[in-house]
């Protein structure tokens, strides 16, 4: 997100699109750790419901703005200048997602299910007709024209990663295994059927028993083999990231233009989804 020049040598950040209004249509799971969840756009609440929010990128992001308290009324914030705020000057709950796909009017997305985290609580007892807002779309990825692909990601990021691999033309990369995928998983029941392309490799790796997160994705991605054309997409735990981004940029000399690696969130940092993917 970029900033303007609020006066008096304040930068202020420009406001994100606005929220709007929506219900829960419909929860399935898609792995024992992994739910979707369907939004409609809120009936009478929003003139357009959730029209026009459709990412033309894949790994593209939306913002969910979820209820401060499980079972309370939704409340929407309003933007100060640098961050939304509640009535009361408290931070709401926004956690930014990955669309899994989004129709008009409707809007799919992935959430990891795991202790100690908001949204996760909020997905794993989800019903429908509960209210939320729905912010974005936020920017994706540009698949480039290129003859090799690494991409990288823990569970977080496997919704984004089957995105990519099918955005990535078929008559693309063809040398075998010419689109390496890497993927880190905390459990095995975790891995999920991603989109066959005939140039791709996927390589799951389980984290081992009391590993940090993104332990098993940094030390696959040290040891892969990365050609000097190749682009390379990389998510998932912060601290992980910017490990794999040292061994790319300072070791391997990767040029920088052609890779995008991101924290989607931060071990031991509640609202980290949001702070991180920032659209």
């Amino acid at each position: 997100m970029g900033s303007v020049d609020g006066g008096a040598g304040t930068r202020l950040r420009r406001e994100p699109p606005r929220f709007r209004r929506a219900r829960v249509t419909a929860v399935a799971d898609l792995s024992p750790y992994l739910r979707r969840v369907t939004f409609t756009g809120a009936d009478g609440t929003e003139p357009d419901g959730l029209d026009g929010l459709v990412p033309d990128e894949p790994a593209a992001s939306v913002r969910v703005l979820l209820p401060s308290e499980p079972a309370g009324p939704l409340v929407l914030p309003t933007w100060n200048g640098n961050e939304f705020l509640l009535p009361d000057g408290s931070r709401p709950i926004i956690r930014t997602l990955t669309p899994l796909r989004s129709t008009a009017g409707a809007l799919d997305v992935a959430v990891v299910l795991h202790e100690g985290g908001a949204a996760s609580a909020w997905a794993a007892a989800a019903r429908p007709g509960d209210e939320v807002a729905i912010s974005g779309p936020g920017r994706g990825y540009q698949v480039p024209a290129a003859p090799a692909f690494l991409l990288g990601g823990d569970e977080t990021a496997i919704p984004a990663i089957g995105q990519l691999l099918e955005a990535i033309p078929v008559d693309g990369p063809t040398a075998p295994n010419a689109i390496a995928v890497h993927v880190e998983v905390a459990r095995p029941e975790a891995r999920l059927a991603l989109p066959a392309h005939p140039a791709a490799t996927v390589t799951w790796h389980d984290l081992p028993s009391g590993a940090p997160p993104g332990a098993a994705l940094v030390a696959a991605l040290s040891d892969a083999t990365v050609p000097s054309d190749a682009r390379v997409w990389v998510a998932g735990e912060a601290a992980a990231v910017q490990q794999i981004r040292r061994d790319l940029f300072e070791v391997r000399r990767i040029p920088r233009p052609q890779t995008s690696v991101r924290g989607y969130w931060k071990q031991g940092r509640a609202e980290s989804s949001d702070l991180l993917r920032d659209p």
